[in-house]
Formats: structure tokens, sequence, C-alpha cells
């Protein structure tokens, strides 16, 4: 079977490694390089950590459902341990700010199988409906360079309507997932509070 890695869900990703079709590493690197190629006009993966997750699908990964899946991590709620963590605002990437340790929801995630392959634009401290931060800059709808991906989960709505990834996180307080992902697209569930562990 053909994998047209760029625009398989996660789901089917997944299966296609247990079946053997496609390694880790083919996923993750047929991912950087999407993200590569789209990202400088959409603005919506701000910390890459591509080298890392490029070694990490060439090792040994859990034995989740999504076993070798390329994920991005909104940069607003899921820490990783040594990684870049700003919440959109300017004073943390201006202190070179980084994560201590990986959150709940992110080892969760990694338990799953997930290699988190970089994180997601978002407004400051998720407080708006646009994804416009300052110190980051406006992530771009990928349907319409001119208009708006919505907030707060912007970056990661925009990262999966373009193709970069099949899945990344979101988070929804008033909107944040459903919003963005009218703009881009897609389908948006926010879950019934405590369901989703955080």
């Amino acid at each position: 079977m053909e994998h047209v890695l760029g625009w398989e869900d996660g789901t089917a990703q997944a299966a296609a490694v247990r079946s053997g079709d496609v390694s880790p590493a083919e996923l993750v690197s047929a991912a950087i390089e999407r993200i590569e190629r789209c990202d400088p006009v959409l603005n919506a993966v701000i910390h890459p950590r591509f080298s890392a997750a490029l070694d990490e699908a060439a090792g040994s990964l859990p034995d989740g459902p999504f076993t070798g899946v390329p994920l991005l991590l909104k940069d607003l709620g899921a820490t990783q341990a040594g990684e870049p963590y700003c919440e959109g605002t300017g004073f943390a990437k201006r202190a070179g700010y980084r994560s201590t340790r990986d959150s709940f929801l992110t080892d969760r995630f990694r338990q799953a199988g997930f290699v988190i392959v970089g994180r997601t634009n978002c407004p400051e401290l998720g407080t708006s409906i646009t994804t416009e931060p300052a110190a980051f800059g406006a992530t771009r709808n990928p349907w319409s360079t001119d208009h708006s991906t919505g907030g707060s989960s912007g970056g990661a709505a925009a990262a999966v309507s373009s193709g970069m990834v099949p899945v990344a996180q979101a988070s929804d307080g008033g909107g944040s997932i459903r919003i963005p992902a009218s703009c881009c697209g897609l389908y948006g569930l926010k879950p019934t509070r405590g369901r989703v562990a955080a």
C-alpha cells in the first residue's frame, strides 16, 4: 500500500507502523520535511525539536496505540523537560526558559508512542481567540493566509490542517480547540471536563 504520509490521520499512520509498511523514523522525517516546507509561511511551529525527534524515532519507542506517530504540543500547558516553554510570552522567550519536567499529559503522550516533533504557536497566556502573540508573530491560516486561524490553539489547527502532522495537542477553556478547528476546516471536540487528564 502506498502511503500519503501528509494526509493520513494518526490512526492510519499508527497502523502502517504496526504492519511494517513504514517505520517511525520515516513518519517523523516526512513530518519534518512538511514542517520545513510549510511553516515559513504559516508560522505554526515555534519550537522545533527535529534532531531529538529523529533520535527518538530511530530508537526504542513505547509499544502504544500511536507508536511512531509524530505529534506537536501546544506551547501552553503541556511541558516537556529540557524544551522551551513560553506560553506565548515575550519575557519567557527572552529569558530562554526551558521546562524542568514533563507534564502528566506529555508523559501520557509519550507512553502512547507519539514522537514529539515540536511546539505550536498560541496567543499570550491563551487569552485571545486569535493566534497573534507579539513574541512569535501571527500564525497564518493554511486555506487563506490573509485569514486568522482562531485561537488559542491556532498553531495546532494550522499544523494539522496543512498536513504537517496528523495530530497536535490542543486545549480548550472557552473555545480554544473549537474556534481554530472551525477556522481551519477541521473538527474540534472539547472533551467533558475530567475526561482527559491534563
